[in-house]
């Protein structure tokens, strides 16, 4: 082979390595997408399962890819343990933490075979904050960048580690007061050697960067917020790179150094969905059931200054169109093949296009959903949308409204983590274990 060959074979073989990478909550670019034709989209308890694995303790994070190895969290506790309740969204409040002794947990998995290759107990003790009773101690993603894993766990700390497990650094956070007691829930986010958290709270809500090689802080800065749960977003557009923080007072994006580049008021008290891009614009969405204003926007690129619509408006110089009752509570919503599809709480759907904002359908209604925290992912003109008791429905892709099939893992199986697309895998986390599909003839293979 010519150097020219070899040049070529390495680049595929970079690339995919890369498509079988998911580093972060919602995969690459936060969206939620596979280009894998052999990714699953039927599946059961049995039915294209390559491996199943129980998982210690209690966690609704998601979980990352690396190449050939699956990262995950989790939290133990050592005492006697609340089960969380399917579709529960009032009165799970826990106003005094649990006085059992909990152990923080990062784990690697193998891909091939789910087989357990290291753990590590990164932080051990009595929480000091309480949680909702459907939420858990371990809600934030991980992330990685291919040489450490990066863990953040709310009022406890930032922990890295390499690959094989090696602690690299860790960082302390305090516990804060968060709304209701209900937890934290942001995940981290990477871009260019930084790791950038969000912490809001009750108490002192702040946004700061770390030296992703050293843990070092690099900028903190205060926020004029309250307690969200929001994932930030590193929006790369034709202009910049910018970081985009979700809020209840306000949707902000900094630069990398901090530094306010726009706000925009007008969102709804409490707010959860993680936003992305697509089509050149950004999304950005809250949605809680209890509020009126429950918008979705789409945001040009090159904004400064307050965005905020004036009464009556739903578009401006840079927010493309808006829709101020179209937002989800929980599941972000996803860009899609020009579409953009929002998924309710309560097991309905919605659809537009994407650029102009033209609703293609509202509100349909899913058969027998109810109650869907994970967010939706799509692969193979068909979008997926799993509910908290473990069912799945495939929607085709497109201007209609279509159902084409239905999943269903075991009966015992609490869904509420956004799975991972890797390669030709679906990994799917429940309340007690992490289910690896995989379709048992792959198109191309005997």
């Amino acid at each position: 082979m010519n150097a020219l060959g070899f040049t070529l074979l390495a680049a595929l073989c970079g690339q995919a390595l890369a498509a079988q990478n998911w580093p972060q909550f919602r995969g690459p670019h936060a969206a939620g997408i596979s280009t894998n034709p052999n990714l699953p989209d039927t599946w059961s308890a049995t039915e294209n399962v390559a491996w199943k694995t129980e998982l210690p303790g209690r966690s609704w994070s998601s979980p990352i890819v690396w190449r050939n190895r699956i990262f995950v969290t989790s939290v133990v506790n050592l005492g006697e343990s609340e089960a969380p309740k399917k579709g529960l969204y009032l009165g799970g409040e826990r106003p005094e933490p649990s006085k059992a002794e909990h152990l923080w947990q990062v784990l690697c998995l193998d891909l091939a075979t789910g087989k357990r290759l290291w753990d590590k107990t990164v932080h051990r003790g009595a929480p000091l904050a309480p949680i909702h009773l459907k939420s858990s101690y371990g809600a934030e993603t991980p992330v990685t960048d291919g040489e450490r894993v990066y863990a953040l766990f709310g009022g406890v700390g930032v922990f890295a580690s390499t690959l094989d497990g090696v602690e690299a650094w860790s960082h302390r956070l305090e516990p804060r007061k968060m709304r209701y007691g209900w937890g934290t829930a942001a995940s981290p986010v990477l871009h260019g050697g930084r790791l950038f958290i969000v912490n809001d709270n009750d108490e002192q809500a702040q946004l700061f960067a770390l030296d992703a090689n050293t843990g070092q802080e690099l900028w903190r800065v205060d926020r004029d917020e309250k307690s969200n749960w929001a994932t930030p977003f590193v929006w790369e557009n034709d202009r910049r790179a910018e970081l985009v923080t979700p809020g209840s007072r306000a949707v902000r994006s900094y630069d990398l150094d901090g530094r306010v580049l726009w706000s925009l008021e007008g969102m709804s008290g409490i707010v959860i969905p993680t936003p992305f891009a697509g089509d050149g614009l950004l999304f950005v969405s809250s949605g809680y059931v209890g509020d009126k204003l429950r918008p979705v926007y789409a945001i040009r690129p090159g904004a400064s200054g307050d965005l905020t619509l004036k009464p009556g408006e739903t578009n401006n110089a840079f927010i493309a169109w808006s829709n101020p009752v179209g937002g989800p509570y929980n599941p972000s919503p996803l860009f899609y093949e020009g579409r953009l599809y929002v998924l309710y709480d309560r097991g309905l759907v919605s659809c537009y296009e994407a650029k102009s904002g033209q609703l293609l359908y509202d509100r349909e209604r899913l058969p027998n959903g109810f109650a869907f925290t994970s967010s939706p992912w799509a692969a193979n003109g068909q979008v997926f949308c799993l509910n908290e008791d473990g069912v799945c429905y495939a929607l085709r892709a497109g201007d209609r409204f279509e159902l084409l099939h239905t999943n269903r893992l075991a009966d015992d199986d609490m869904c509420m983590a956004t799975p991972a697309l890797a390669g030709d895998r679906l990994l799917i986390r429940t309340a007690a274990r992490l289910y690896c599909l995989r379709q048992t003839r792959q198109a191309g293979r005997p």
